[in-house]
């Protein structure tokens, strides 16, 4: 099946009153895990590509980029190819040649004046191209490189009157929000403000977006799907099922050496966690 887009995916999941998943990708086996975990959920989903793995793989986006479009064409699943937390307007650049329909761009840490300046000129530029640009306003924390934040934190999140003023501003196509989740979080603690949810999706004309999904509760995903949330990101859980799983088996086999002994089953408990986080969305 050919890629399709992720405005595409995310017009039709919030049209429906559902949530679509996106799901981080660094290695090839976490390309495979998603196209195999939506396969056997019967859902679209995201194959989502962030700076750090851009830098994780040397600076290159083509091989990991090249890989994932392969991957995501080869499977009966609708998939599509997102570049996320972008920061480099180089790297911004690069994304329309190795064929990606989105981008999120992230100017979160700049002052709001130059957030909204900078992310305009991101969205001008992806917009001539057909590009589906996604932002940040407010701090979800985690991120790599980052100290550790608070998410309930005065100031912290998302205000909708000014992120109304964001959307207007910079002409983006979703926005991601500070609503009580963070990135990086290993365990399903994170409680959302549900009521700071309606309120943004009632301010903004654009989709919602929630990063750090994989530290929220399964119920509190399922409420704020129906608050108005819409793309929903997933990283960590991945990892987490993908190390669990590689630290059983050379823990069991000392001597073990050949990589696809345990990049297997690694590869299907993150296929495992596609499939669960899918199954929340509808």
């Amino acid at each position: 099946m050919s890629l399709v887009s992720t405005g595409e995916l995310v017009a039709e999941a919030r049209d429906a009153g559902h949530g679509v998943a996106a799901f981080n990708v660094i290695t090839l086996e976490h390309a495979e895990a998603v196209a195999l975990g939506a396969e056997r959920a019967g859902l679209p989903a995201i194959l989502q590509i962030s700076e750090n793995a851009v830098r994780f793989h040397g600076g290159r986006l083509a091989p990991i980029a090249a890989a994932s479009a392969a991957v995501a064409r080869a499977s009966t699943a609708r998939l599509s190819l997102h570049l996320d937390h972008v920061t480099d307007v180089d790297l911004l650049r690069a994304s329309h040649a190795e064929g990606f329909s989105s981008v999120m761009f992230d100017a979160s840490k700049l002052t709001y004046d130059e957030n909204v300046k900078t992310t305009a000129d991101a969205v001008r530029w992806g917009h001539e191209r057909g590009i589906w640009v996604e932002a940040e306003l407010g701090r979800v924390g985690g991120k790599e490189g980052e100290a550790p934040l608070d998410a309930h934190a005065p100031g912290v999140r998302t205000d909708p009157a000014e992120a109304a003023a964001y959307v207007a501003g910079t002409g983006v196509d979703a926005l991601a929000v500070a609503v009580g989740s963070s990135h990086a979080m290993t365990e399903r603690t994170a409680a959302l403000d549900h009521e700071l949810i309606g309120s943004l999706a009632a301010a903004v004309p654009v989709p919602l977006v929630l990063h750090g999904s994989s530290g929220v509760p399964d119920e509190e995903i399922r409420r704020a799907i129906a608050a108005g949330m819409v793309k929903i990101n997933v990283g960590t859980a991945l990892n987490t099922a993908f190390t669990g799983e590689v630290r059983g088996y050379l823990a069991a086999h000392t001597t073990g050496v050949d990589p696809r002994k345990y990049l297997a089953p690694a590869r299907e408990a993150m296929a495992g966690t596609v499939t669960g986080f899918l199954g929340l969305l509808k």
